[in-house]
C-alpha cells in the first residue's frame, strides 16, 4: 500500500513514519516543499505519488495565535483539507482526515459521540470543523478521526513542557477545570494504521486513550511518572488553579471526553490507560530528536 502523509514533520506524522506496518511505502510530505494551501500543488503531488491512501496529519495548531490570525488557520484546517480531499477523489485515493475535540463547546458532561452537535468556541475549532465538512463534501469514503489532548515524544506538546519546567521551576500551577482525555500519539498512530487496513470504514470516528483526566492531573502523573523512571531529580508541588486564574485568547472546553467505544470495536484494537499510554511514552523519551 502507497501511503502519503501530509503533515509529516509533526507528532503524529513522525509516529506514523516510526511505526508503519511492512508492505506499506511511505511518502513523507510536509513544508516547504508540499503545502496544503495551494491546491495546484497539492494536485501535482498526490498525481506524482498516486497514493492508495493519503492521510492528513498537517495542521495549524496555534490556539491561541489563530484567535488574532484566523487566516492561516482556515488556509490550512479548512481549505488545506479540502485541497487534500478533492485530490484523494481525482485519484481515487482513500483519505484519513485528523481532527480534534475543539469541534466541540465542552458544555456536556458525558463523552461526545461522532454524530453530537458541534459549536466550537474559537477560530481554531471552527476551522477544524470547516475542514471536516469540505472532507465529507469532497469525498464519500473519507474517515474522519477526531482526537484530544495528543502528546509525543516529538516537537512541543504538554508532556515535553512539564518535564522541562518541572527541572526548572520551584512550583507549577496548572488548570484543573478543563477534563478530557490525553492521547499518546504511539497510540493514535496504532488506531491510524488499524483503520487503514479496514478500507470500509469511513465516516467519522473519535480516537483517544481511556479514562478522563484534567491538565492538573495529568501534570500530577506525568511527575509521578517521570520520578519512578528516573528522568526528574526532584519533585516539585503542583498546584491546581481555575481556568479563569489562567486566561487565554482562546477559549477551551470545559470537558471534551470523546466517546471512543465504537473505534475500540471497529478498528479492533483495545483501549489503553492514559497513564499506561504515558508510561510507555516516558520510557522513550531519551530516544527523541
Amino acid at each position: 500500500m502507497k501511503v502519503l502523509i501530509a503533515g509529516a514533520k509533526g507528532q503524529l506524522g513522525r509516529t506514523l513514519a516510526d511505526t508503519a506496518p511492512q508492505g506499506v511505502i511511505l511518502h513523507l510530505l510536509d513544508l516547504p516543499d508540499f503545502d496544503i494551501t495551494d491546491e495546484a500543488s497539492v494536485r501535482r503531488h498526490v498525481n506524482e505519488v498516486g497514493p492508495d491512501l493519503i492521510v492528513n496529519a498537517a495542521a495549524y495548531t496555534a490556539v491561541d495565535r489563530a484567535e488574532e490570525e484566523p487566516a492561516p488557520a482556515f488556509a490550512v484546517n479548512a481549505a488545506g483539507a479540502g485541497h487534500l480531499a478533492r485530490a484523494a477523489r481525482e485519484t481515487g485515493a482513500r483519505l484519513i482526515h485528523v481532527s480534534t475535540d475543539y469541534v466541540f463547546d465542552g458544555g456536556a458532561n458525558t463523552p461526545y459521540a461522532p454524530d453530537a452537535e458541534c459549536r466550537p468556541l474559537g477560530v481554531y475549532g471552527e476551522s477544524k470543523r470547516q475542514g471536516e465538512i469540505a472532507v465529507l463534501e469532497a469525498i464519500d469514503n473519507a474517515l474522519i478521526l477526531r482526537t484530544a489532548w495528543l502528546y509525543s515524544r516529538y516537537g512541543a506538546n504538554f508532556v515535553l513542557t512539564m518535564l522541562r519546567l518541572m527541572a526548572e521551576r520551584e512550583q507549577l500551577s496548572v488548570v484543573a477545570d478543563q477534563i478530557g482525555a490525553p492521547t499518546w500519539s504511539g497510540t493514535l498512530a496504532a488506531a491510524v494504521w488499524a483503520a487503514a487496513a479496514r478500507p470500509e470504514i469511513s465516516g467519522i470516528y473519535h480516537w483517544t486513550d481511556a479514562g478522563v483526566a484534567s491538565w492538573y492531573d495529568f501534570a500530577v502523573a506525568i511527575q509521578e511518572e517521570a520520578l519512578a523512571l528516573g528522568k526528574l531529580a526532584r519533585p516539585v508541588p503542583v498546584v491546581p488553579i481555575r481556568t479563569a486564574d489562567y486566561p487565554t485568547a482562546a477559549r477551551r472546553p470545559a470537558y471534551s471526553v470523546l466517546d471512543c467505544t465504537r473505534s475500540w470495536s471497529d478498528f479492533g484494537l483495545p483501549p489503553i490507560h492514559w497513564r499506561e499510554a504515558l508510561r510507555r511514552m516516558l520510557r522513550g523519551v531519551e530516544k527523541k530528536d
